[in-house]
């Protein structure tokens, strides 16, 4: 985690962090040993860095966090849900390029 606008998300900051105002938050439910959470994980420093002033980005290592992730139904990960507000706009499954991302950040700022 590179740089201040990425946030390691639990039960106790996870509404605060969402509910930021004037800021997207991307939440990234992974897991240490899953390849594809790995894979993406070099986008979400991107697009902190890139979005440094508009957007937060929240991990949830749902090993550590699992009632967490039981909370939101996560059942399959990498999943990605964005939060404007407190309240979840969008959600990506699966593994996706970079771009699918950055188009996620950018329909909604």
């Amino acid at each position: 985690m590179s740089t201040s606008n990425i946030v390691a998300l639990n039960k106790e900051n996870f509404y605060d962090v969402t509910s930021t105002e004037n800021k997207l938050t991307i939440v990234d439910f992974r897991a240490d040993w899953c390849a594809p959470c790995q894979a993406i994980a070099p986008f979400f420093d991107r697009l902190a860095e890139e979005y440094q002033d508009k957007l937060i980005i929240g991990i949830i290592d749902i090993d550590e966090q699992r009632e967490l992730a039981m909370d939101f139904g996560i059942s399959s990960i990498p999943t990605i849900q964005l939060y404007r507000n407190g309240v979840m706009i969008e959600t990506l499954v699966g593994s996706r390029p970079y771009q699918d991302y950055k188009n996620l950040v950018d329909r909604n700022i």
